[in-house]
Formats: structure tokens, sequence, C-alpha cells
């Protein structure tokens, strides 16, 4: 098992370069949706019928400060899921949304 002369198992090492790669991507993630509530129209929000721009920035700079400081491991688990999800909701809903009132729609 100790084949690469760790003082562990290679799985353990697998699993941690694993979790700290989950880590910093959903940092990452939080960041990038931080940045693009920042440089969005505060009148987007209102006319994709979403919260303010305010209330994104500050939803998505905190999930973005609380992915950074607790990690997707031991007790801060569930602040990092809390920040996941905060940064998921402003990616997959709101984003589209905004990109969509701003270009005008669907045009085929």
């Amino acid at each position: 098992m100790r084949s690469s002369g760790l003082p562990y198992p290679d799985g353990v090492f697998v699993a941690t370069v694993i979790v700290t790669v989950i880590h910093w991507a959903g940092a990452l993630a939080g960041l990038f949706a931080f940045v693009h509530a920042l440089t969005q129209r505060a009148d987007a929000y209102s006319a994709a019928d979403r919260k303010t721009k305010p209330i994104w920035m500050a939803i998505t700079g905190g999930s973005t400060a609380v992915m950074a400081l607790f990690g997707f491991w031991g007790a801060g688990t569930i602040f990092f899921l809390a920040g996941c999800v905060a940064t998921l909701v402003y990616l997959v809903d709101v984003r589209p949304k905004l990109i969509e009132v701003q270009r005008g729609g669907r045009s085929w």
C-alpha cells in the first residue's frame, strides 16, 4: 500500500487532492458569480424580476468568503455547502435571466 514512500496509503493522498480541488473550485465559482453580479446593470435585476443588485452582490460575496474560509471537510462543511448553494442559485437561475434581459430575449 505504501509504494510511493509516503507515510500514508496512496488513497489518502488522492482523496486529499480531490477535496482540495472541490474546495478551490467552489471558491473560484463564487468569485466568478460575484464579479458577474458586480458588472451587471442595476436595472437588469428588477427587469429580470430578481432581487436587487446589492443583495446579490452581498449573497455572492458572502458565499465566496465562506467557501474560501471554510473547507469542504470537517466542521465547516455545512457553511461551505450553504455558500455553494447560494453561488449555484445565482449561476443557474439569476445569471441566465440577466443575460436574457440585457440581450432582449431569444431570437431565432
